[in-house]
């Protein structure tokens, strides 16, 4: 580190992905830029693989913080609370970042104090191997579908302006709702147009395990949480609504074809 504190925070929460967490790690300790720490929360894992390995990790620039299980959105929290930082980067302990994503972030960050989140493109692993090119931003298509993936850079005071993540996500898109509510923040945010972030697919994620009905559930949360936001898009905001309703009807239709055919 270049001084007492960091530069850079990378929070890895932690939950019985132990198995995975070493590549997460070797990803940040290969970085470029060298001014920066990690902090992985164990989620309250139970895993024993995992238990074992946070009970004894020991890695460069690296620290370990134990709580009870409350969830992603809880993890972070305690990780970024616990950082010494000005800038954040969360990452999931199953993916990874190329080598230069933190130089490259740190640099737009330090020169332009106006912009208050950095992202790049992403590329998948794992049980697909896909270029995922992101949009540019733009804060009404931000309504209606993540434009930004979870491990994008923010500055710690701005996640203190808004409180941090919501834990009432419990099915997912808690960054989702992270990145609107950082958009009331009415800062720029930028795009590196460069595959800087791998994003590990696998079946029993998440994001690929959700039901349509959760994702209705979600996306409800979401709205009401930012309900004027929405209130001054209300038109795109049916046609999201009627999407997912459609989506939701025909999987039942699916499903009650299965059981009486």
């Amino acid at each position: 580190m270049t001084g007492l504190r960091p530069k850079v925070s990378v929070v890895i929460p932690c939950y019985n992905h132990g198995i995975y967490l070493d590549e997460a790690v070797d990803s940040v300790l290969a970085q470029s830029f060298t001014d920066f720490e990690i902090v992985i929360v164990n989620d309250g894992s139970t895993d024993p693989y995992t238990v074992d390995l946070l009970a004894r990790y020991r890695r460069p620039k690296t620290r370990v913080l134990h709580t009870e299980n409350a969830g992603v959105s809880s993890a972070r929290n305690s990780g970024i609370a616990a950082a010494q930082g000005d800038y954040i980067l969360p990452l999931d302990a199953d993916d990874r970042i190329a080598p230069s994503y933190l130089e490259k972030g740190v640099a737009i960050l330090d020169a332009r104090p106006e912009v208050g989140i950095v992202y790049c493109d992403e590329q998948m692993f794992g049980e697909r191997d896909d270029v995922w090119i992101m949009p540019e931003y733009d804060p009404v298509a931000l309504l209606f579908d993540n434009q930004i993936f979870p491990s994008a850079f923010f500055r710690k005071s701005d996640w203190e302006k808004v409180g941090g993540y919501s834990s009432r996500f419990v099915y997912g898109w808690e960054d989702w709702d992270f990145w609107i509510t950082m958009s009331t923040l009415k800062k720029e945010v930028t795009k590196i147009p460069e595959l800087l972030y791998y994003y590990r697919i696998r079946s029993e994620s998440r994001d690929h395990s959700m039901r349509v009905w959760q994702k209705i559930a979600m996306m409800s949360l979401i709205i009401l949480r930012h309900k004027t936001l929405y209130l001054n898009n209300t038109h795109l905001l049916c046609h999201k609504i009627l999407q997912l309703t459609i989506k939701y009807m025909k999987s039942a239709f699916l499903r009650h074809d299965k059981h009486t055919g």
